[in-house]
């Protein structure tokens, strides 16, 4: 579980993005990063019992900046207002696909997957899945799966308008073909993140996502 007054925190910053605010409340905020740090932590010792490529991964390596890159940025507010951890071998920044948990006041949800690969990498995603589309779609309607996720991300902002160069509109995957990334999301409320069941909750749904992460991931090892 994470403590209430980490999620306070983050609703006021929302409230005054501001440098003389945070550095005035620069206590709380260190106090709700390791609040999320030692969950992260339990996380780890747990999902790496049955996901051996993350064995030894430390939460403080996990956790992203709260400070926002604005160098190309219309909007020039300077922290942001969410909290974040990805999971994966190789570490934060690795091309790999991996475990994300997403901390922020009304829109916190667990997952992970692959977000906007490079165009190499791209191609070797959908050319996996277009070369195995029996694997992919059991992995993705497998009961586990399917309780935690329904299904893979599908919304406009990573679903190409046409088919992509190369495929044909009538390929059997070609709505997961047409995609830019590839995640899955668990949305979760306000109230789930103060209980003790998320720790269990996150844990179930990552161990669910491991095999699609391992078809992605499988397709970056052959590229």
């Amino acid at each position: 579980m994470l403590e209430p007054q980490s999620l306070r925190f983050l609703a006021q910053l929302k409230k005054n993005n501001n440098k003389p605010w945070f550095d005035a409340h620069r206590a709380q905020y260190e106090a709700a990063r390791i609040d999320l740090q030692n969950f992260v932590q339990l996380v780890i010792a747990d999902l790496q019992k049955t996901d051996a490529s993350i064995a030894g991964t430390q939460a403080r390596d996990c956790l992203f900046r709260i400070n926002r890159d604005i160098r190309f940025s219309k909007d020039k507010t300077p922290y942001k207002t969410a909290m974040g951890a990805s999971i994966k071998r190789g570490g934060r920044k690795s091309v790999f696909a991996g475990y994300y948990f997403h901390f922020e006041p009304g829109a916190s949800f667990v997952g992970g997957g692959l977000w906007q690969p490079e165009a190499p990498a791209l191609k070797a995603v959908r050319q996996e899945i277009d070369y195995n589309w029996p694997e992919f779609k059991s992995i993705i309607t497998a009961e586990p799966f399917k309780k935690f996720f329904a299904d893979v991300y599908r919304g406009e902002d990573v679903l190409l308008t046409k088919v992509p160069k190369g495929y044909e509109s009538s390929n059997e995957a070609i709505e997961y073909l047409r995609l830019k990334s590839f995640i899955a999301e668990l949305r979760i409320s306000d109230d789930e993140l103060s209980t003790a069941g998320l720790h269990k909750k996150t844990v179930a749904a990552f161990e669910a996502l491991t095999p699609f992460l391992n078809f992605i991931n499988r397709a970056l090892e052959d590229a």
